[in-house]
């Protein structure tokens, strides 16, 4: 009798839980800001969430920054190890600023293809982001990588796993503490999910009773 074949290793990009920042759309790179409560929810339910996507990451890297170990740790994974190239894309002089702000002195302007000034240039974050990938890519044969990262850095990491440029990072979003599964299909490098967020439980059934009974007495 043949076994069950088991399953390709995959990498799993997580982005952290909800901060501050993240909430309110401020660009968040070296700023070391810790999760909200409603990050820790998020965060805590990133175990089920990988749980229901079948991954069960036997390597755990995590960007250096807090909101991205805690987010692995409340995950319940261990962080094997901090990798720098994991850090979010160094926006410089736009850092703590809004996309609206920005845009008012700098009309069209996108991280994925200008940059930021004082900070890092696409070109640069092709560099690192190839190398993580590179080095992730040897470890499957361990079993399922976990990256715990950041907003754009993770969009980045997705589109350079299937060949595009970095630019293409914009094609894909990355809500906090969603997950994004890169495979492959047919031997060549695939997106398998993206952007899957933790599930939100419904309201409590006596509210949504309440609401009903609420309905009828207009009737």
């Amino acid at each position: 009798m043949s076994s069950t074949p088991t399953p390709a290793a995959r990498i799993a990009l997580v982005r952290h839980g909800q901060t501050e920042w993240s909430k309110s759309g401020q660009h968040t790179s070296t700023t070391d800001i810790d999760l909200t409560d409603e990050g820790v929810h998020q965060a805590v339910s990133v175990a089920s969430l990988l749980w229901g996507l079948d991954l069960q990451p036997q390597t755990v890297w995590s960007s250096p920054r807090r909101r991205a170990r805690r987010t692995a740790s409340l995950a319940g994974l261990h962080v094997d190890e901090i990798v720098d190239d994991l850090a979010e894309w160094s926006y410089g002089e736009y850092e703590g600023l809004t996309s609206t702000q920005i845009h008012r002195t700098n009309p069209g302007w996108s991280i994925f293809t200008d940059g930021a000034p004082g900070g890092e240039t696409p070109e640069q974050v092709e560099v690192r982001v190839d190398r993580v990938l590179a080095r992730a890519r040897e470890r499957l044969v361990d079993g399922d990588v976990a990256l715990f990262c950041h907003g754009h850095i993770s969009r980045v990491l997705a589109a350079r796993w299937v060949g595009l440029p970095v630019s293409a990072g914009a094609l894909f979003l990355m809500n906090p503490a969603a997950v994004t599964v890169l495979g492959m299909y047919h031997d060549a490098p695939a997106i398998e999910h993206a952007n899957v967020v933790p599930f939100r439980p419904p309201r409590f059934a006596h509210t949504a009773e309440a609401a009903g009974s609420e309905g009828a007495d207009a009737r």
